[in-house]
């Protein structure tokens, strides 16, 4: 089945803790890039609608992607290839600032996807996000949709502005996959329950809920689980997130609509281990560097036995 995701592309430079003594490097990222590389990755046919300058970033990004076999389709160029510096603490978890334009101009890919993944800075920044709804809207007739907002505060405006933006977003997906920071962000004070089922009402089939450490949780209209996170030595969790996302649009290639909705606890406690464990695989080394098959099927076999807990 092919796979189109729609969003930015991201040069990361990242930024050592102070006093380390380690040098920044600089990683080709963007949440929907990573989401695509990962897919590529893992041998899944993926097109990535994106901006690209003609710049040197944009040109180790493109040829990063392109070497994976992803396909990318630019709709406009802005006038440098957006970047973020990431800054790690002494835990390796990331915080960002961001020099970031989203421009895209896009009329509805042909042939059609079979699945359409949407997220982050692109899905809700104007004025590139009107075509990236506008595109997702026509293709969901046919294709599936998932959407992970990828929650950055700097980039988000209003917070009442945002939350109607995220939820129209929420509102075109069959599967939302969400951290617990990003909810935490969007409904303070409401528990990652309540908000998987405040957007379960909008539409969604399946809300996932990603919580570091503590592991994940998915949410349908009939089943709630829980599965821990492996334990691994953290190297930093840059691109941690997208490549849980890539291992679940994996996991679920080629389900219709109406199967997303009629998963079990069973097939919720496998989708999630088998994220869990590629998430596993990209903390373990610096960057957004997620596993391929091989990788994650040897992750799954150290990391995949251990229980999920329906409730």
């Amino acid at each position: 089945m092919s796979i189109l995701v729609i969003g930015e592309c991201v040069a990361d430079i990242v930024r050592a803790p102070a006093g380390s003594g380690a040098a920044d490097r600089v990683h080709p990222g963007g949440s929907p890039a990573n989401v695509a590389y990962g897919l590529a990755r893992l041998g899944r046919d993926v097109t990535l609608l994106t901006q690209l300058a003609d710049d040197s970033s944009g040109r180790l990004i493109a040829d990063h992607l392109k070497g994976a076999g992803v396909r990318v389709e630019v709709g406009g160029a802005p006038e440098r290839t957006p970047s973020a510096v990431v800054g790690l603490d002494a835990l390796g978890r990331a915080t960002y600032t961001f020099d970031i334009a989203w421009t895209l101009t896009a009329d509805p890919v042909r042939p059609a996807p079979a699945h359409v993944h949407i997220g982050s800075i692109a899905a809700v920044t104007a004025p590139g996000a009107a075509a990236v709804l506008a595109v997702t809207g026509v293709l969901r007739d046919r294709a599936t949709v998932s959407y992970d907002p990828n929650v950055r505060p700097a980039l988000m405006g209003g917070h009442g502005e945002a939350v109607a933006r995220v939820e129209r977003c929420v509102a075109l997906s069959d599967l939302v996959k969400a951290s617990d920071e990003d909810l935490a962000w969007l409904y303070p004070g409401e528990s990652p329950r309540t908000v998987a089922a405040r957007w379960l009402a909008l539409g969604p089939a399946v809300v996932l809920v990603t919580r570091g450490a503590e592991g994940s949780l998915g949410v349908t209209r009939r089943e709630t689980v829980a599965v821990d996170a492996p334990p691994v030595a953290v190297v930093d969790t840059v691109g941690a997130g997208d490549s849980f996302m890539s291992a679940v649009l994996d996991s679920l290639a080629g389900r219709e609509r109406a199967a997303l909705g009629a998963l079990g606890a069973e097939d919720l406690t496998g989708l999630l281990r088998t994220a869990a464990a590629a998430a596993a695989v990209t903390v373990s080394r610096a960057g957004a560097n997620p596993p391929d098959r091989a990788e994650l099927e040897a992750a799954r076999e150290e990391f995949g036995l251990r229980s999920g807990r329906a409730s």
